[in-house]
């Protein structure tokens, strides 16, 4: 890793002014854990002029439960604190899951909810050494005019691998979005473009503020698994967070979202189409050809695509007929 290249540092004391500075400077970037950012940085993805720590807004460190059930979130708790709410671990269990299962206990002590749902998409061709790359052609997503894992396209195939944005969107969550406009409120999944290079639907100025999960169905079951090369640390090659219902043993709801395919987090289509049914083989293969047709992976990690589509089918199936059951 190299020495960071020199920056400005501003910390400002409340989410207007964190705004203004992300306003005023196309090259500000927002900081939280930087368990990301950083690392990208010393490997020379990126040269900010300014980094704006978010760690002293009060207005982002909050968890709320309303009287309807609804839960906020701010973009500013850590990963840690997430994993060991025991409110949050009895009615969302999905969300322990996704965050205790985030890197190593000690980046999430600083890792932060808004920072996991920013995550830069990752390839095997961007994120190494700024002599690495050099070496090898720099790729479409920084520096150069092909993206190498699809020569022919005209756009970045990196993939996006964050853990809390699959079991959010299946929590049919909405992310309030900050900005010099004031503040908008999106569901989660329309925050991510599906392009490697800028796969943030966020214009210059704005950034995420915390997320506002509705009150789940009566009977909502939920929960997230996971594939990496490592059990501990690595980021997830193919990931999946289901939320359902049943009654009287058939699917009365159901909402399947997956990490680690494509560049952006993705929540399944088509799962409408299987409510009603009994959830036996037949449902689950459906279920496993929707997940196999709508992911796609490419070479972008250590591992063969059609292992990691095959992967995120079997965990799909693995985790509809284990909260079914």
């Amino acid at each position: 890793m190299e020495r960071l290249a020199p920056f400005a540092l501003n910390r400002p004391a409340s989410l207007a002014e964190a705004v203004a500075l992300l306003a005023a400077d196309p090259r500000a970037r927002p900081i939280a854990g930087g368990t990301d950012l950083v690392p990208n940085l010393r490997d020379g993805l990126g040269t900010p002029s300014v980094l704006v720590d978010l760690a002293a807004i009060a207005e982002l460190d909050a968890i709320e439960v309303a009287a309807d059930g609804a839960t906020s979130i701010g973009a500013g708790v850590t990963l840690a604190r997430l994993a060991r709410d025991e409110a949050l671990a009895r009615h969302l269990p999905v969300l322990r899951e996704a965050a205790e299962g985030i890197a190593g206990p000690a980046h999430r002590t600083v890792a932060t909810v808004g920072g996991n749902l920013c995550l830069d998409t990752r390839c095997t061709f961007y994120n190494q050494s700024a002599w690495w790359r050099r070496a090898n052609a720099w790729c479409l997503k920084h520096g150069g005019d092909t993206c190498h894992v699809a020569p022919q396209g005209d756009r970045c195939h990196a993939a996006f691998a964050g853990d809390l944005a699959p079991a959010l969107i299946a929590l049919a969550a909405e992310v309030a979005i900050a900005g010099p406009a004031g503040t908008r409120r999106v569901p989660l999944d329309a925050l991510y473009v599906d392009d490697g290079a800028a796969h943030l639907a966020l214009a210059q100025g704005e950034l995420v503020a915390g997320v506002r999960i509705p009150a789940q169905p009566a009977g909502a079951r939920s929960a997230y698994r996971k594939a990496r090369a490592r059990g501990a640390i690595d980021f997830p090659l193919a990931g999946v967070a289901v939320r359902l219902g049943c009654d009287g043993g058939r699917l009365a709801h159901l909402r399947v979202a997956l990490t680690g395919t494509n560049s952006h987090p993705l929540l399944l289509a088509g799962t409408d189409a299987l409510v009603g049914a009994t959830v036996d083989e037949a449902l689950l293969a459906a279920l496993a050809k929707l997940v196999q047709k709508q992911v796609s992976p490419m070479r972008t990690t250590v591992t063969a695509s059609n292992w990691r589509r095959s992967v995120a089918a079997v965990l799909a199936r693995r985790l509809v007929a284990d909260l079914a059951a």
